[in-house]
């Protein structure tokens, strides 16, 4: 499914503890592993700075981890202190990249929101899915759940479907990466259409459940031609609710979600994907198109 793998850790976000797991994430498919950690520039009387004993340490502590990589997968480290979305993108070029990890601020609010932005500016400049991974939960795992988890990345997909565009695009790009997945890789999925509990009068609301579960079948249909296990569920409700409900009750590996923004005032507004983005615990993987 995914082969290139772009690792961003800012040795905070838990992420730097994968470079021990190399093995693991090689029998999830990755044949390529990238990890990128970035040093800030810090101003001092009007002069940019680097913080050079950060640069080294960080180096040293890549040089002393990554000493034995097994054959069949590629492995390298970059440091850096030019500015964080133009190094993701021009490693993204470079190592033909496919994917990219990226952690969450464990800190204050105020880190939290400038992460996001810097998330939604990378989502507008790449088409290139994020798979986001929360401290919270990758620091707590011991090493052996944590192999486990890295060998199973994306085995069990929770796929959000409403037949609107951004949904489409999102199928579309999954079934375009199944054609190439190693066997540990998307075996499984869940469909789930929640309809919005609006009011609305009983037989509209019915019509609208019977309609959803019709085009989750067509769904489908199109997925388990790629030897898929796939499942569906329609339900009423809130849909972020209903969705992190379900992703307990299903215990799926990921949730799969997508935006679909064709200009500024698409781009403003808050979409389901944002608002799983902000308050899922569990990993998300992330597509985002221009129209």
């Amino acid at each position: 499914m995914f082969q290139h793998c772009l690792i961003c850790t800012d040795f905070n976000d838990g992420l730097q503890r994968l470079v021990n797991f190399i093995p693991d994430l090689a029998k999830g498919g990755f044949k390529r592993l990238i990890f990128l950690h970035t040093v800030s520039v810090w101003e001092d009387e009007r002069v940019a700075r680097v913080d050079e004993q950060k640069v080294i340490e960080a180096e040293k502590y890549f040089a002393s981890i990554l000493k034995e990589i097994p054959d069949g997968i590629e492995v390298k480290t970059e440091v850096t202190t030019v500015r964080y979305l133009d190094t993701i993108l021009k490693l993204v070029q470079t190592y033909a990249i496919d994917v990219i990890l990226l952690g969450t601020p464990l800190k204050s609010n105020l880190e939290a929101k400038f992460w996001g932005s810097h998330t939604l500016e990378l989502s507008k400049t790449t088409k290139i899915p994020l798979m986001i991974l929360r401290p919270q939960l990758i620091s707590t795992y011991t090493n052996e759940e944590l192999s486990l988890r890295c060998q199973h990345l994306f085995r069990y997909l929770l796929i959000p479907y409403d037949d609107s565009a951004a949904s489409k695009y999102l199928v579309q790009q999954l079934k375009q990466y199944a054609l190439n997945r190693s066997e540990n890789v998307f075996q499984e999925c869940l469909l789930i259409w929640v309809v919005d509990d609006g009011g609305r009068q009983v037989e509209l609301t019915q019509y609208r459940l019977e309609e959803a579960q019709r085009k989750l079948e067509e769904v489908k249909q199109e997925l388990e031609k790629l030897s898929i296990s796939v499942h569906t569920q329609v339900c009423q409700g809130n849909p972020i609710s209903e969705v992190l409900k379900l992703a307990v009750d299903f215990d799926v590996s990921a949730i799969a979600t997508s935006n679909y923004r064709g200009n500024f005032l698409e781009w403003t507004v808050s979409s389901t994907a944002e608002n799983l983005l902000e308050r899922s615990w569990f990993p998300m993987l992330f597509f985002s198109a221009k129209s």
